[in-house]
């Protein structure tokens, strides 16, 4: 059996420990904000925080999980109270299709966190979550509004 914490609330599961979180999130607990893209984690459309650091759960083996704490795109923010990344993903109007987003968001994150004051070069290294719609200007200018907002300058 293995126990661990999503957004805050205690699970347990007993099954397949080969299955990728990606569908214990999606099918079992029923938070639906993480999505499928490629299932290889390459897209990061399925990106979630383990222990405060940004992972692909399709890639990820529940049986690994033992004892962590993971935080979805729904544990993130509220909506009275939304992280300064998804703040800025609305004030920068970035999403087009959307569907990429709570992986990018999460990502994100997790990104400024190393990179508090980054660069478009820090950015374009770092930031690899695909998105189809290619709105990665948008999504620059997102991530330095809301390493903005994190300083507190904005």
């Amino acid at each position: 059996m293995v126990k661990f914490t999503v957004n805050g609330k205690s699970h347990t599961f007993n099954g397949d420990e080969e299955m990728p979180l990606l569908w214990y999130l999606r099918d079992d607990a029923k938070l639906t904000g993480t999505k499928f893209g490629c299932g290889i984690a390459q897209c990061g459309a399925c990106t979630v925080h383990i222990g405060g650091e940004a992972q692909r759960s399709c890639s990820v083996p529940i049986g690994t999980l033992d004892g962590e704490d993971i935080v979805t795109i729904e544990g993130l923010g509220t909506a009275e109270r939304l992280h300064a990344v998804q703040r800025a993903w609305i004030d920068e109007d970035v999403a087009q299709c959307g569907f990429c987003q709570s992986g990018q968001i999460m990502a994100v994150v997790s990104f400024l966190k190393d990179y508090p004051n980054p660069t478009d070069d820090d950015i374009d290294e770092n930031h690899t979550n695909l998105c189809r719609c290619a709105s990665y200007a948008r999504m620059r200018k997102a991530i330095h509004t809301a390493a903005g907002y994190l300083r507190g300058e904005m």
